[in-house]
């Protein structure tokens, strides 16, 4: 698999072992070819990374080997490499690593790491996020097409809230749109102004978007998967490779560019080449940071006028005051 080889990664050198081990058959592309990967577009995964809490996907043996999500960091990490205390719905706490440069990233490579899960807080601010994620995933029966107009719909929806977002491929068939606000709010306020988003769009789009949590009632339509702003849940950052044939990665977009391509368009071939061309085309994001008032006011509205209350948490979280059984709709049917 070849001699380990030494790469200057920002401000450190990093060791990568078995750069020939190939990662993804199909294509025949590398350890190394992942971490070249990843240099060429430095700026880019480090901004999405910057300072956060990460879990590492890794693949030690390639995407047709086993695979593991690892939240705690290694005990023999390197001293540079930063670290913060997370903790879970369960109570349990973690250090995960915080990536402040392309360094890090390129240790993680040599992990055998794909696709990085960044939390949406600082290492300073660990209960407060400073993004709002919104994931529209397509459902069976639909794809990435279908999220398009969803994606616009939100769009015009965050516009006449004064805020905006930015898109992103995820690299599989959904699209993400990731909003900066203030870090003032907990985990559970962003979650009920992820909900409003979906209800919003539910009723603007009828049979077209759900929230519905049971996946037997969501059918062919976008779902808002409102519970990835809940606290340890998080989506593949921008730049992320996933673990699929075609060595996909999650681009980001310019909103002009939604409605015109394909998440096929951009992976490790192709997006060094775009990212030399136009840079990161999300790196404005930074100078945002927008208020989740108009948002938590609405969902006040929903629950006083309409009767709209919270939705189910994921299983592991512990259960929330106000929140609706855990029950599947067809399995509380048959109890009945």
């Amino acid at each position: 698999m070849g001699e380990a080889v030494e790469l200057r990664a920002g401000e450190h050198t990093v060791r990568l072992s078995n750069p020939n081990k190939v990662y993804f058959p199909e294509r025949g592309f590398t350890k190394a070819d992942i971490a070249r990967y990843f240099l060429a577009v430095a700026p880019g995964i480090t901004r999405a990374l910057y300072d956060r809490p990460t879990t590492l996907q890794r693949f030690p043996d390639g995407i047709e080997g086993e695979s593991f999500f690892q939240k705690r960091a290694p005990r023999n990490h390197p001293d540079w490499l930063r670290t913060a205390t997370i903790s879970f719905p369960s109570g349990r706490h973690a250090d995960e690593i915080c990536p402040t440069g392309v360094d890090a990233v390129i240790w993680a490579v040599n992990l055998g790491c794909l696709t990085f899960h960044p939390w949406p807080v600082r290492s300073d601010r660990l209960d407060h996020p400073d993004e709002l994620r919104i994931d529209l995933d397509p459902q069976p029966g639909t794809g990435f097409a279908d999220a398009v107009p969803v994606a616009h719909e939100l769009r015009a929806f965050l516009d006449e809230l004064g805020m905006r977002g930015w898109p992103k491929t995820s690299g599989g068939r959904g699209l993400h749109v990731f909003v900066p606000i203030e870090p003032r709010w907990t985990f559970t306020e962003v979650r009920r102004a992820a909900i409003t988003i979906g209800r919003e769009l539910e009723r603007r789009m009828p049979g077209k978007v759900t929230t519905a949590w049971w996946k037997e009632e969501r059918g062919e339509r976008i779902f808002v998967d409102y519970n990835q702003t809940a606290r340890d849940r998080t989506v593949a950052s921008a730049y992320s490779v996933r673990p699929l044939p075609n060595a996909p990665v999650s681009a980001p977009l310019r909103w002009e560019e939604v409605s015109q391509v394909s998440p096929a368009d951009f992976d490790l071939a192709t997006m060094p080449e775009r990212f030399a061309e136009h840079g990161d085309v999300h790196a404005d994001m930074a100078e945002a940071r927008y208020s989740l008032e108009g948002l938590l006011e609405r969902a006040e509205r929903d629950e006083r006028d309409h009767g709209l209350g919270d939705l189910p948490y994921p299983p592991d979280h512990p259960k929330a005051p106000g929140e609706p059984k855990r029950v599947q709709p067809s399995r509380a049917r048959r109890e009945d």
